[in-house]
């Protein structure tokens, strides 16, 4: 973990720096009142951490071409869209923009029709995760805008 206004690594404390509450070094604390100290996370905890981005995110998307996906399947079992919006419990114009296309229906909705007409109108998809480069820029920190103000010698 690094300082919040110099960016340091190293023992961090918890302290309050002119109404914020920050995670800061030993040097940047002298600018606010310490509120205690920062436990560092254990190195399992890291692994996990570790393990964890590695892994693909799965994300169900609704297929192409649903419109017509539905429309074929309430006609194939010979339903009007007024008697399939009943049985379904939407309402007909829900329908009418679904059949053509206006109107894509959420993951919640196309698991209700996925139910009604027995059809497949939902995927998986696994995303994985981009790697971040960690660069540092060369721009401020918040340390860069605080003045230091001196203690008076007692």
């Amino acid at each position: 973990m690094k300082c919040d206004m110099c960016s340091s690594s190293g023992k961090l404390f918890r302290a309050e720096i002119e109404g914020a509450v920050l995670s800061v070094c030993g040097k940047c604390s002298e600018f606010g009142k310490v509120l205690g100290q920062i436990s560092q996370p254990d190195s399992d905890y890291r692994e996990e951490k570790k393990s964890k981005e590695h892994n693909p995110e799965v994300i169900d998307i609704i297929v192409e071409g649903y419109a017509e996906v539905i429309r074929k399947k309430r006609e194939q079992m010979g339903l009007t869209q007024k008697d399939f919006a009943k049985n379904i419990n939407e309402k007909e114009s829900l329908i009418q923009q679904l059949e053509s296309g206006n109107f894509r229906p959420g993951i919640e909705l196309a698991r209700k029709l996925q139910k009604a007409l027995g059809i497949k109108l939902i995927e998986e998809y696994e995303q994985k995760p981009e790697k971040l480069s960690a660069t540092r820029s060369e721009g401020f920190t918040l340390g860069d805008f605080i003045k230091a103000k001196k203690k008076p010698v007692s």
